[in-house]
């Protein structure tokens, strides 16, 4: 709600791990806001029986629906990769932006972090509840990490965190 406010019609959750958080998202903003969100989902396979048959389950997209993209972890960015074409592809929808519950904070395909390549490559902006690098300070601050785990996450990111 803090970064997209009330002005979006569907969340939209990658199959399978965005499914759930789509629904329970678009639960919470009907009891907390008093706003009905749709929701919808792509299938890794089309499905072709049923009442829901094709490629995407919940609501159907339509011309002008303003969509926000909701999943639970950015590592790469491939999950955008996936499902930006498809939802552009179902109608003629406005991505709104991106709402992750995790950012790994882990470099994309150049030097920046994916979350970041997103926001360029794509065109709307994308946000994250909480970062890796967050987890990691509030972890050490209440001393639960030693300092060898401390070394080893640095050489990690060293290694795959972002250049910028």
């Amino acid at each position: 709600h803090d970064a997209y406010g009330l002005d979006f019609d569907v969340l939209f959750g990658p199959a399978y791990k965005g499914i759930p958080i789509a629904v329970a998202t678009a639960m919470a903003f009907d009891e907390l806001y008093g706003k009905p969100v749709r929701y919808c989902s792509d299938r890794k396979e089309d499905k072709d029986h049923g009442a829901d048959k094709g490629g995407f389950l919940g609501t159907k997209l339509q011309d002008g629906d303003r969509v926000v993209m909701i999943e639970d972890v950015t590592t790469s960015g491939k999950s955008m990769e996936e499902t930006v074409p498809k939802v552009r592809g179902a109608a003629d929808t406005q991505i709104v932006g991106l709402m992750v519950s995790l950012d790994r904070h882990e470099r994309g395909k150049g030097d920046k972090t994916a979350l970041k390549e997103i926001e360029e490559l794509y065109g709307f902006p994308a946000h994250a509840i909480v970062s890796m690098p967050e987890v990691v300070e509030y972890l050490s601050e209440k001393g639960e990490l030693l300092p060898e785990q401390l070394a080893q996450i640095d050489a990690y990111y060293r290694q795959y965190g972002p250049k910028e």
